[in-house]
């Protein structure tokens, strides 16, 4: 697995940029290589890309997300990845969106633009697009504001989550 790690600090409030940031199906307007997404469910998306002239099609699911500060997904099928993008308030109007990603690269190609930074550059890219896209609007295009807990890890029950689940509860 590779991991990359990428910041941009937006001039807009850590609530617009995380209320932009839930409005998956906009990612096509400052994401290189993303064709589509469709919103499935509350947490899956179907994301459509075409990237070095190769379509790709698969599922993600969001495994753990909190109003204005963290929104972290992994893939259902397709090449293996997930991450994180958490919101940083710096202040009343500048956020820094962080955003941590591990990928496996699947093809020699994929290997290859790995090892050259390929990916690192377009993600860069990407942040600094989102930017631009949000500040120029200077308001988000929609919002989700709904909290997925995520789930417990090796060892924990529900009741052992931050968010104090009650033993018994199903496991989301």
């Amino acid at each position: 697995m590779t991991t990359i790690e990428k910041s941009v600090d937006v001039e807009v409030p850590v609530q617009t940029a995380y209320n932009q940031w839930t409005q998956f199906e906009s990612f096509p307007e400052f994401m290189e290589g993303v064709e589509r997404i469709d919103q499935v469910t509350a947490t899956r998306t179907h994301w459509v890309t075409k990237i070095g002239g190769v379509q790709r099609e698969f599922d993600a699911e969001i495994t753990e997300q909190h109003p204005d500060e963290r929104v972290a997904w992994h893939t259902v099928d397709g090449p293996p990845q997930g991450g994180v993008v958490t919101f940083h308030r710096l202040d009343d109007r500048h956020t820094r969106v962080h955003l941590q990603m591990e990928y496996d690269p699947q093809t020699l190609t994929e290997k290859a633009g790995t090892a050259i930074g390929v990916v690192q550059t377009r993600i860069s890219g990407d942040l600094k697009r989102f930017k631009e896209f949000i500040e120029r609007r200077g308001t988000e295009t929609g919002a989700w504001r709904g909290d997925v807990s995520r789930p417990p890890q090796a060892g924990e029950t529900r009741h052992d989550l931050p968010d104090g689940g009650l033993p018994g509860d199903p496991i989301r």
